[in-house]
This record gives structure tokens, sequence and C-alpha cells, in this order.
């Protein structure tokens, strides 16, 4: 299969531009095409078409019983796939959408039941980025629409990332440039009481509960016997090629030591390192690592370690950094889990083959 590109910055968005045409009459005809939004770039599809829906599952890798999370342009076309759109729905919409929040709701059947993998409940959101709700306009029905990349790979915040997953097995894709967050959306089950975040991400836990208050988290978060219920978050995700170890110790002087000595152990053994690390212990690393750069060793940083945000836009970037480097073992670091650390840990924690205290 042939796969369309076409580059369209935000600021030349405009109603029925030749691109958005293309790509809403593929989608209509029941094709995948990949956008941008601002989380993350969506693989989208007709939410109301099995066979549509089908082609998602088949282009990631991704096992049909993992659940899609919908978009659409507005509050009001969310009425369509729903029984009913609660109180606390609107106020949610109306205080963070659009934007990185997806509502868990009861489900009136319409959607294709692959995209909600037969549940009773529906996951709905509506993107921030004005391509996103320009092509959800023109196509005029909701998209199904989970990350653009090839299942357990680290999500993409550039139209390259999904070349590189997806070329050959989609219809096309929208360049609309590096995506914002970084992270996918907070995952808010409202069907629940207190509402639960099956997944954190750009909404944070401390916003939602200044709006709404008491708002818990999902036990299969921090429990590995617990089943996820959260799209995207039941099967191994956001992995480099090269196995990377977590070290949690937060203390910067014992974090440090520890990365370094379990690199040194690798490196003894003929390994390639990789060094997942921020700004402020890259001269570290450079003293103490054995062996040469380059050869023995690669470091890449996130970003200020202060500046969780930064770090969050650029994790799955530099987590894909390493692929064609190729290194043996990645060792990366903690960061604390307060406001958007909750979403960059959960995804270094799902990416990780293990994690040392």
């Amino acid at each position: 299969m042939e796969t369309k590109q076409w580059l369209l910055p935000p600021d030349e968005v405009r109603p029925s531009h030749p691109f958005l045409i293309e790509a809403a009459k593929l989608l209509r005809q029941g094709e995948v095409v990949a956008f941008p939004t601002e989380t993350v770039y969506g693989l989208g599809a007709d939410a109301y078409s099995d066979q549509a829906v089908a082609k998602i599952y088949a282009a990631k890798g991704r096992p049909s019983d993992n659940p899609l999370i919908l978009h659409f342009y507005d509050p009001g076309q969310v009425k369509e796939v729903v029984t009913h759109l609660p109180p606390l729905a609107e106020e949610l919409f109306r205080r963070f959408s659009p934007g990185p929040l997806t509502l868990i709701l009861p489900n009136n059947g319409r959607a294709s039941s692959l995209a909600t993998a037969g549940l009773s409940t529906v996951a709905v959101r509506i993107p921030n980025h004005p391509v996103a709700l320009a092509l959800l306009r023109e196509v005029g029905r909701p998209l199904a629409a989970p990350s653009a990349n090839r299942s357990g790979k680290p999500s993409p915040t550039k139209a390259a990332h999904v070349l590189a997953d997806l070329e050959g097995r989609i219809a096309g894709i929208i360049d609309g440039g590096e995506t914002g967050i970084g992270l996918e959306s907070t995952v808010l089950d409202i069907t629940l009481s207190p509402p639960q975040i099956l997944r954190p991400g750009g909404i944070t836990k401390e916003s939602l509960e200044e709006v709404i208050g008491e708002v818990v988290v999902d036990p299969a978060l921090n429990q590995s016997n617990a089943p996820p219920k959260a799209p995207g978050l039941k099967y191994p995700h956001y992995a480099p090629r090269a196995p990377l170890t977590l070290v949690a110790d937060l203390n910067p002087s014992r974090r440090r030591w520890k990365m370094a000595a379990q690199a040194a152990e690798l490196i003894r053994d003929g390994k390639r390192v990789g060094i997942l690390t921020t700004d402020e212990d890259v001269p570290y690393f450079e003293e103490h690592l054995p062996g040469e750069p380059g050869n023995h060793w690669v470091i890449l940083s996130l970003g200020e370690r202060g500046n969780l945000d930064g770090i969050a836009q650029h994790l799955y970037d530099t987590l894909r950094s390493f692929d064609p480097l190729d290194v043996d073992e990645i060792i990366g670091e903690s960061f604390p889990k307060g406001g958007i650390g909750a979403a960059i840990m959960n995804r270094l924690s799902k990416a990780a083959g293990r994690i040392l205290p």
C-alpha cells in the first residue's frame, strides 16, 4: 500500500483545505490515516465501521481486546455514542476540552464494538490541535484513534516516527509538525464514584481535583497483579529496541552512582550501553563511565531535570533515538511522581524490563 503524505503546519489549517478533503475522503472510504494531536500522533479510522477499525489493529499489530479512544470535534458530537452525558462530563469538557483528557462514559452501542472491545463503556476525547479538529469536522464522524505506532514501541511525536513504523501499512499521514505535550491523554473513568484515573497523562490528578474534588488512581497502575482497564495499558508499551533498566532512587548522588555502576558492569561484559539521563547529570557520566564514548557508551539527555513538561515532551523521541545507535542495554533515571511526573513514570515503568531500587 502506498502511504500518502501531506505537510500541513497548524498555522496553515483552513476549512476545506485540499489535504484535509483528501484525507477525510480516505477515512470515509474505510481507510486509516495518521494525524497530529496535542499529545501524540493518532491513527484514525471511522469509529462506526468494524472494517475500518480492524485496519487499525492490523496496521499496529495491536491485540483486538485492547479498546480505542474515540475522538470528536465538540461535546455535542460525543452524545452520538453515549447513553447520556452526565453533568460531571459536561463540567470536565468545559474546563479541560479541547485538551488531553479522555473520559470513560456509558456506551450506547453505536460505535464499533471493535473500537470499544465489547465493553459497556466508551472512551472519548476532544483533541486540542487545529489539524485534528479540522480533520474531524471534515470527516463528520468520530475517529477511533490510538497512537500511530507499531504496538509496543514508543508513541510517535513526529510524522517521521509514524512513517518509520507504518509506511506501507496505512493510507496516509498528515504531517503537522512535532506534538506539544508528548504524552498521551489522561484517562478518567467517571462511571465510577469517586472518578478514577486509569492512565495518567497531560491533565494531572491535582488539576482534576481542583475542579471536581476527590479523584483516585486505578490500583492497576501500582499493582502488577491488577488488570489495567484503560486503552493502551493492557500490553507492554513504549519500549525502545534495547532493554531498559530504571534506577528508582531519587537521591541525586545515589542515583548517579547506581546508574554508573550498573553501566560499568555491562561495559565490562562487552555491552554497548545507553544512558538515559538529564542535562545536569551528563558531565558526571562522561567523567565516571569506563571505556570510550561512542564505542562503549552513549548518553542521551531528556533536558533539564527540573522541567518535567519538557521531559514529557521529549521522552518518546529520546527513547526512539537509542534504536539507530545500536546499544545493547539502556540505563535510565526515574522522576518524582507529582503532577506530570506521574505520567512520565507510568510510561517509563511500562517501557522498562526491570526497575532497580
